[in-house]
């Protein structure tokens, strides 16, 4: 029996629920995953989700390769892995989806998708910088942006990291890294903005210990869940009108697209994305690299 069980148990009964899929359907996300997770605990040796990282499952999809799946099965397996490992985050079972840079079979779909700068824009203006819920999501918004720091950065981001006399906010990123992030000025007005007129207002004497010294808070005082920053992004994407599937680790990506897009060293960006190895960080020109394909094709006469 898979180490995993009762993880893809949890997630099986999530899928039949809340997507409504069909029986045939279901049976093949279970029979996707139970070999992709008995592939972790065999043959990688993995016995936790959060320690599973973009190796392993190219790892995996290599396995199925040379079994001489069909693109368009290799395709179902890893939009299986990725919707499994996205719940994963989401159920606190795991800290970031390892499989959302996953590149997918040609036929099939390209890297993940990023937002454009004016994409990202039209979302943070949909807050209403007149309300206290809206200037704290679009302190939020601004900040998930201009540093790319994961969900569980920012509602673990407390107020003594703030070093805005020089500009910089302190991550605390996986395994207790520490990194300093420039915050940028927009981002650093909104969040200014919040302080000094919203997240006091948002500290009852009932949850003033709760809170501690949490940055972003909750209408009653508390710490902002990740669950609750979901649904802050999912919101203005909708009112914005974005098609895309636009979630809070997809500002993270843009963050890093759009700063390599400009001409960032690889290595500066390494480093305030707070990647352990560079390979990590070079997922992002592969976006980039995507990008220049698709001008190419469309603007060369002979493409």
């Amino acid at each position: 029996m898979s180490v995993f069980s009762s993880q893809l148990k949890r997630y099986l009964q999530f899928v039949k629920v809340e997507k409504g899929l069909a029986k045939n359907s279901s049976s093949s996300y279970e029979n996707d995953l139970q070999r992709y997770l008995l592939f972790l605990q065999n043959e990688m040796k993995i016995s936790d989700l959060g320690g599973v990282t973009l190796q392993h499952i190219e790892k995996f999809l290599e396995e199925l390769t040379d079994l001489g799946l069909t693109t368009s099965t290799i395709a179902r397996n890893i939009s299986s892995i990725r919707s499994f490992h996205e719940f994963a985050v989401v159920e606190n079972l795991a800290q970031a989806n390892p499989a959302e840079l996953v590149e997918l079979p040609k036929k099939a779909q390209k890297l993940p998708e990023v937002l454009e700068a004016y994409e990202v824009e039209k979302i943070i203006d949909q807050a209403d910088r007149t309300d206290n819920a809206g200037i704290r999501d679009a302190a939020i918004l601004e900040t998930l942006y201009a540093t790319g720091m994961r969900v569980s950065e920012l509602t673990d981001l407390e107020m003594d990291r703030l070093f805005f006399e020089i500009g910089f906010i302190r991550v605390i990123g996986k395994g207790n890294k520490e990194r300093l992030v420039p915050v940028g000025e927009a981002a650093q007005s909104s969040i200014e903005h919040y302080i000094e007129l919203v997240r006091e207002e948002f500290i009852s004497r009932k949850n003033r210990g709760k809170a501690k010294n949490k940055l972003f808070l909750n209408q009653r005082g508390g710490p902002l869940s990740r669950m609750s920053v979901w649904n802050i992004v999912n919101k203005y994407a909708q009112k914005a009108k974005i098609e895309k599937n636009v979630y809070p680790h997809i500002f993270r990506h843009s963050f890093a697209t759009h700063l390599l897009e400009g001409g960032a060293d690889l290595r500066a960006v390494q480093e305030m994305m707070g990647h352990t190895s560079i390979s990590t960080t070079e997922i992002y020109t592969h976006v980039d690299r995507s990008l220049l394909h698709q001008i190419h094709k469309e603007f060369h006469p002979r493409a």
